[in-house]
């Protein structure tokens, strides 16, 4: 077995439609995960193996594998607790083995793997089968190593001359030029006339009585330098947002803008322009530019929020309840104009 290192991208797989053209839709909608070997090679490189799990409602899951194990005595996350439970019953995480479905899988997928969790207690290590995701999630809590049988690395891992393992995985649009430092671009907007397709944003829904994500009724996607957000069903359950996410660091004392052109058609819920400032202790203010039924025609609409000090994210983007479609276009996102109300 190879031991690995869990290195989150925030890099989205959105499906194709038939038209050639991207659409993000809640069934289809993958996150990449790169698995990359914790012993460098000969040459000083590593071999890494992509592995898309899909996002469907875990954000909270993908968002943990990006961070180092928690102090589990005091967090109370779902995960942490389950951690903390498993400890005081005298049971460890000695590993996380990921497992393809055969020996033959084209690619690792949330479809083609699951994780084999090593549970060590008095009387001997006990495996059990869970998802992926939940499997990876638990790894980065307990601290456990995480690892892929040596013949899956020999036949899916890249050679990665450097240090950057997430390079040979991702499209053109995000790389930059050799000696050019590369900047976390969740600092900034990026991909606002959607001429990389849907790249950079995801499709988030609310969740029905049943615990689905109501966003499964709903999809979008991206052509002409716009993107258009729209029901899949007669009568869908819940709502959906079209939405970007990226740090608050480079405006906070300020207020932000977010702008675009609207085009609303056979609406029979509320749509518009979505934007939500989120600090330490998850405070939301979400504030709308809302539309009605909409005439077919393009208008210009504009929301303004104060980002206090204390804000770590902004989440821009369009939102949709009932059916219908909405469609954005020359999408900015800058530091409001003085004068401008909040």
């Amino acid at each position: 077995m190879t031991t690995v290192r869990i290195v989150l991208s925030h890099h989205n797989r959105p499906a194709r439609a038939p038209d050639g053209s991207d659409v993000l839709d809640w069934r289809l909608h993958q996150r990449l995960i790169v698995l990359a070997d914790t012993v460098p090679t000969k040459d000083g490189g590593h071999r890494a193996v992509p592995l898309w799990l899909r996002v469907w409602g875990d954000k909270e899951l993908l968002s943990r594998l990006g961070r180092p194990a928690a102090d589990t005595e005091m967090a109370s996350g779902l995960l942490e607790t389950a951690a903390r439970l498993l400890r005081t019953a005298g049971t460890a995480v000695s590993a996380v083995d990921i497992e393809p479905a055969s020996d033959d899988v084209p690619e690792l997928r949330w479809d083609t793997v699951t994780a084999r969790v090593g549970l060590a207690t008095a009387t001997g290590t006990r495996p059990f089968t869970v998802s992926a995701k939940y499997g990876l999630a638990l790894a980065a809590v307990t601290g456990a190593p995480v690892r892929v049988a040596d013949t899956v690395m020999d036949r899916l891992a890249v050679p990665v001359p450097g240090e950057d393992v997430l390079a040979p995985f991702l499209p053109p649009a995000d790389t930059r030029p050799p000696g050019r430092p590369r900047r976390e671009r969740r600092f900034e907007p990026r991909n606002m006339a959607f001429t990389d397709g849907l790249d950079y944003w995801e499709l988030v829904g609310s969740f029905s009585g049943a615990g689905q994500p109501a966003g499964q009724d709903y999809s979008c996607t991206a052509a002409d330098q716009s993107a258009v957000l729209a029901a899949t069903v007669p009568e869908p359950d819940g709502s959906a947002v079209l939405v970007q996410t990226i740090y608050a660091d480079d405006y906070r004392g300020a207020a932000v803008t977010f702008r675009g052109q609207l085009r609303a058609t056979g609406m029979a819920g509320q749509a518009g322009l979505q934007l939500a400032v989120s600090g330490p202790a998850d405070d939301q203010r979400p504030r709308a530019s809302l539309t009605g039924p909409g005439s077919g025609d393009w208008t210009w609409h504009e929301v303004t929020v104060p980002v206090p000090g204390e804000a770590t994210t902004i989440r821009f983007g369009i939102s949709l309840t009932g059916h219908g479609r909405i469609e954005l276009r020359g999408a900015e996102l800058t530091r409001a104009r003085p004068g401008t109300p909040e």
